[in-house]
């Protein structure tokens, strides 16, 4: 799973390097916008964002809910 949020940190944040093992693109894209706008202090700490994500479940899009859905969380 930390694979998939930096993923997701290196998309909010606006850079294009990725992790070696990233998510796909539509996972980044279905969670980026939810990653940037809860979760902006805490991009580049991928752990951070994860748990800020998570604990911001209920208000993520339908997508990024998916996303978390299919990584078993």
């Amino acid at each position: 799973m930390t694979i998939f949020v930096c993923s997701i940190v290196s998309i909010a944040a606006g850079g294009s390097a990725l992790a070696q093992h990233a998510g796909t693109r539509q996972e980044q894209a279905a969670c980026s916008r939810d990653a940037s706008r809860f979760c902006r202090k805490q991009l580049g700490d991928d752990n951070a964002v994860q748990q800020c994500l998570e604990m911001r479940r209920a208000s993520l899009s339908r997508r990024c809910k998916r996303v978390f859905e299919s990584h078993g969380m």
